[in-house]
């Protein structure tokens, strides 16, 4: 009992010398196809500045740039593509000049074992086939149009999502067949659902800008480490492209 008592308050006492030691919350308001792999990048840079505590809010782009001009109180941004960004940059909202940081290419995600044998973007269009796509103002689904555009393929998604992550979920629970998503987001999403490539021809590669967007040293390390070699690193490993 007098054992389990003292690492009772061993453990309570890391805790807290964890918390005590971090000085400075860092507030970073990033893509939703980011979360696996900012939570990552995360815990990595609080490993190197343990005075620096980071909290995260994923969105898709345009409703966390919506939030920034609101005035939510954000660090920095990481946006899925370039447009969202040069809208906050053209408001005003950013402390310094964007660097993009990582790339990312498209799959079709189907359900787990492919119940619709779904092999190719015209089978999107098949009666039958329920195809969901992110808003025509969210990164993904800006890229989805251009990429069934290229195909030469036309369907019209039955629901428009708020970000990709949705659609991945959607598809999930059975309540859509297909979508057009990141690769790193069917990686992420384990053996729940299923990729399907897309020809290198038809293909659109995401570009990843991030800014800071208050002037604070904790923001400008935090992009600094993001586009380091142990940053893009971390990006590589869950499926992102190198800068």
């Amino acid at each position: 009992m007098r054992l389990l008592a003292c690492l009772a308050v061993a453990l309570v006492s890391a805790c807290g010398s964890s918390s005590a030691s971090a000085s400075t919350t860092l507030t970073v308001y990033a893509a939703s196809s980011l979360t696996e792999s900012f939570n990552a990048v995360g815990a990595a840079f609080h490993s190197a500045h343990a005075d620096i505590a980071v909290r995260f809010n994923f969105a898709g782009s345009p409703t966390l740039v919506t939030q920034i001009e609101n005035g939510a109180q954000a660090d920095v941004f990481a946006s899925a593509d370039t447009t969202n960004m040069d809208r906050l940059r053209t408001d005003g909202f950013t402390a310094a000049p964007p660097a993009v940081f990582a790339h990312n290419e498209l799959e079709v995600v189907v359900a787990a074992g492919n119940p619709k044998h779904i092999e190719s973007l015209s089978d999107l269009a098949r009666p039958g086939v329920i195809y969901i796509s992110a808003g025509p103002t969210v990164p993904a689904g800006k890229y989805a149009a251009q990429t069934l555009a290229r195909a030469g393929v036309r369907v019209t998604p039955k629901s428009l999502e708020t970000d990709v992550k949705s659609v991945v979920s959607k598809i999930e629970l059975g309540e859509a067949d297909a979508g057009i998503v990141y690769a790193t987001d069917v990686k992420a999403a384990g053996g729940k659902v299923l990729g399907v490539s897309i020809p290198d021809a038809d293909n659109v590669i995401a570009t990843y800008p991030i800014v800071t967007v208050r002037s604070r040293s904790a923001a400008d390390a935090f992009v600094r480490f993001v586009t380091s070699s142990d940053g893009q690193a971390i990006l590589k490993r869950y499926g992102f492209l190198p800068a």
